[in-house]
């Protein structure tokens, strides 16, 4: 048996487990299971890992892409850049156990959005400063998008919420909600922007998935820009890190 599983806190919102449970059905793998690890601390993984012989690979959410570090003997090079792992691969030989962590997120994420970016997006607003948000600027600073991150915290560093007028988003022209807001079951939240200037030329993206179209979205909706959820990106990610699982060292 090869047990493959997601390791975060709260699990109510995985997707994970039913996509590789279908996977797994679909493709006869009748040696492979996946299960959720709902975590009160990441370090747990580390004793989960080195008492369950069979374990083989993790995905990991919120909120330990960046805490998961703390535990891993490596890391692969481009999650060490983007400073966040939510792909951890489990190496056994007799003598030794390894545990190596990477970073599909920004896979999913370019491959996803890449298509629906027009010439004139030349500025994008990343909400929230988690895992998620390293990903998603790294690929922005790959493919030559300016961006700020916008955080719920004053800092000096990052935008606040309070600082995002009308007038910033005629030149941020893309906006990435990275933030767990609007996903089930608290449905009715949204991240405070001022909506009512959004246009056409606008792109939304929301990496929450559940529900499809989020509050976030609706309203760009209703304001005729581009939007677009992160299901796509969720079984980009999830099938690149069932290559990592599978590949040969």
């Amino acid at each position: 048996m090869k047990i493959y599983g997601l390791a975060g806190f709260p699990l109510t919102h995985s997707f994970s487990k039913k996509y590789f449970t279908e996977k797994f059905i679909r493709e006869g793998l009748r040696d492979c299971s996946y299960e959720n690890f709902e975590l009160n601390d990441i370090r747990e993984l580390s004793r989960i890992i080195s008492e369950n012989p069979f374990i083989c690979g993790f995905n990991v959410t919120i909120p330990y892409k960046e805490k998961v570090m703390d535990i891993l003997d490596e890391v692969d090079e481009t999650a060490a850049v983007i400073g966040a792992v939510n792909t951890i691969k489990v190496n056994r030989s007799k003598n030794n156990l390894c545990i190596k962590g990477y970073n599909t997120d920004f896979i999913g994420f370019e491959k996803s959005i890449k298509p629906l970016i027009k010439s004139y997006h030349k500025k994008a607003l990343i909400l929230g400063t988690g895992g998620s948000s390293t990903a998603v600027a790294f690929v922005f600073g790959k493919i030559g998008i300016d961006f700020r991150k916008v955080s719920r915290l004053k800092s000096e560093v990052d935008l606040h919420y309070d600082e995002i007028t009308p007038e910033m988003l005629q030149d941020f022209q893309i906006i990435i909600n990275c933030t767990p807001l609007g996903m089930f079951p608290a449905i009715d939240k949204f991240p405070q922007l001022p909506y009512q200037s959004l246009t056409e030329q606008h792109f939304l993206f929301d990496l929450v998935y559940n529900p499809a179209v989020s509050v976030f979205l609706q309203k760009g909706k209703e304001s005729g820009t581009t939007i677009k959820n992160g299901y796509e990106m969720l079984c980009i990610q999830a099938d690149e890190a069932w290559k990592i699982w599978n590949q040969t060292l």
